[in-house]
């Protein structure tokens, strides 16, 4: 025998795809393997256990069904495809989810399956019980509702809802999302797969649950039925109500099924009772039909004995593992309530460390403060201290200043009623002056009347002369006789030499009256310059008192000088003298 004979053959092998609800698979499979070979590796690739609710589906043409465990997996009307597909999901349901699902993985692929299937309206379900099935949904996706981490919007991205649902009433989705949530928020402490269980506990309560619809006709040429195979038994359906069936044959009244071609006939436990008979048209259904009908049978048999040592070892370890589970919660609750107690002593504690450092930081501001407020003090005491020197030495100044304005106003006082004895003074010295003036007018009227009156006693003297004169000079030149006598003998001669004489007496006299009336003139004018240089010096020593009296002591005021008296016209020279002499008294 040669070498290469030696040399075992390699098996040939096919690629095979599994999809089941939350994963994808795929192995390498011999060509002998059978259904069951490749679904037992699938259940140990995934951890389950009970594996009678369970099949790999395929699709033929415009149906699908189920791989045979007992045939080679090639050898079936399988896809040629490469990768062949199948899914791996629930062909058989339980009555009673909470007594026959004993693993969580079993749990969660029925909640998987279930909730796709009410997603897709293979189960009809109503709006509020949709609602409350995607609260529980939540819950087993999200854990506990915390106000804090799931904000409004956070189930925008889910499908929680059947179309249908959200098309039947006029909500938005943030509305849908507002009425899940509030009941999500009622599902504290529940764990996943409670929740999950709960889903399904209240979806096994839904007509359509676990129920697979096939077209039938009761014989050939009656109208189209529904046949329905669920865990209860057989349902007839009418076409267009999946949810009321007319006829139901419980497994537990039903002797026998057998079909042959296309017809399929259902005994009665009870042989009263009518046989029922029914048609389908494809072969491949009534295959189908057949072996749910046959699965579901032993099922429902299964379920009325006592469990075997298998299910009894997984409920057990079920029970343990959920009181494992249990004590873990209880202890990861404690855990977690000690943490959360913690956490809050910590935020506490923080917030209290935080509110020290802030009281801390005040306080020290407050200090800064203070220090920064008993610095200004000081410089204030300080500079209030030098104001106090300051104004001590002001009032010393004001009270010197005071002393001297009494001096002052005493003084004023005194200049003032001196002023006034002077003013006093000046105005009986201004009658007397007037009265002088008056007296002196009178005397200079009687001179002008005497000047006049020798005026004309002159005016008379010279034409008498001339008159004389005339007399005589005709009678000298007459008789040419020598000059007259210069003795006493001639009287006329005396007379005229008298009145020569008292003429010249008068022309003396008016000469001296008239030099005395220009000195006097000239006398009175240099007295009314004098009197008018008084008068001004007087004028500038009293501005220059008001001024000083005005800028020390500003209450002060002196008194008013009086006008001096109106002076007639006529009597305004004599006056004139009178008010220079006043001015010059002051």
């Amino acid at each position: 025998m040669s070498i290469l004979g030696l040399k075992k053959k390699q098996p040939k092998t096919f690629k095979v795809k599994v999809s089941t609800m939350d994963a994808e698979m795929e192995f390498s499979c011999e060509v002998k393997w059978k259904g069951k070979d490749l679904f037992d590796l699938v259940c140990r690739t995934i951890g389950l256990r009970e594996t009678w609710f369970f099949g790999l589906r395929y699709t033929v043409k415009d149906t699908y069904a189920w791989l045979k465990p007992d045939k080679r997996v090639l050898d079936q009307e399988v896809p040629k495809d490469s990768p062949i597909t199948f899914h791996f999901l629930a062909k058989f349901f339980p009555e009673k989810v909470e007594d026959e699902l004993v693993q969580e993985i079993t749990q969660h692929l029925f909640f998987l399956q279930v909730k796709k299937q009410i997603l897709d309206e293979e189960i009809f379900c109503s709006p509020e019980a949709s609602v409350l099935l995607a609260s529980y949904a939540v819950q087993a996706k999200y854990g506990d509702y915390d106000p804090n981490f799931h904000k409004p919007g956070f189930l925008a991205q889910d499908e929680l809802l059947p179309k249908r649902v959200l098309m039947q009433y006029q909500m938005t989705p943030d509305m849908w999302e507002e009425k899940i949530t509030a009941w999500y928020a009622e599902h504290r402490n529940i764990t996943r797969d409670e929740a999950e269980m709960e889903y399904l506990k209240i979806a096994q309560d839904l007509e359509m649950y676990g129920v697979s619809y096939f077209s039938i006709t009761q014989n050939k040429r009656d109208t189209e039925l529904l046949l329905g195979v669920d865990a209860q038994g057989l349902h007839i359906y009418s076409p267009n109500n999946k949810l009321s069936p007319n006829k139901s044959f419980p497994w537990s009244g039903i002797r026998n099924i057998s079909y042959s071609e296309k017809e399929f006939t259902i005994k009665p436990l009870d042989k009263k009772k009518e046989v029922f008979k029914f048609y389908s048209s494809q072969l491949r259904v009534n295959k189908l039909i057949l072996q749910l009908c046959i699965g579901n049978h032993d099922l429902f048999m299964r379920r009325r004995k006592v469990d075997s040592i298998e299910v009894q070892q997984m409920k057990a370890q079920a029970k343990e593992e959920k009181a494992r589970k249990k004590v873990e919660r209880q202890i990861l609750a404690r855990e977690k309530q000690m943490r959360e107690d913690a956490e809050r002593a910590k935020e506490e504690m923080e917030r209290r460390l935080f509110q020290l450092q802030d009281e801390a930081r005040m306080a020290n501001e407050a200090l800064l403060r203070s220090e920064e407020t008993a610095d200004l003090l000081a410089e204030k005491a300080q500079i209030a201290e030098e104001e106090a020197k300051l104004l001590a030495h002001k009032a010393a100044e004001a009270e010197q200043e005071r002393q001297r304005l009494e001096v002052t106003a005493l003084k004023t006082k005194e200049e003032k009623r001196l002023m006034e004895q002077k003013m006093r003074e000046a105005e009986q010295l201004a009658v007397k002056l007037v009265e002088q003036s008056e007296r002196r007018l009178k005397e200079a009227d009687h001179l002008k009347q005497d000047l006049t009156e020798a005026k004309d006693a002159e005016r008379r003297a010279k034409q008498k002369l001339l008159e004389i004169t005339k007399t005589t000079y005709p009678l000298i030149a007459a008789y040419s006789s020598p000059p007259p006598p210069t003795g006493p003998e001639s009287p006329e001669m005396t007379v005229d030499m008298g009145s020569s004489v008292r003429m010249d007496f008068k022309d003396s006299d008016m000469k001296r009256l008239s030099m005395e009336i220009e000195r006097e003139r000239l006398e009175y004018m240099e007295k009314s310059k004098h009197l008018q240089d008084q008068l001004k010096e007087l004028k500038s020593e009293i501005e220059s008192l008001k001024l000083e009296e005005q800028q020390q002591a500003g209450h002060y005021s002196l008194r008013s000088y009086p006008e001096p008296p109106y002076i007639p016209h006529s009597n305004r020279n004599s006056a004139y003298m009178a008010q220079m002499a006043f001015y010059e008294e002051v």
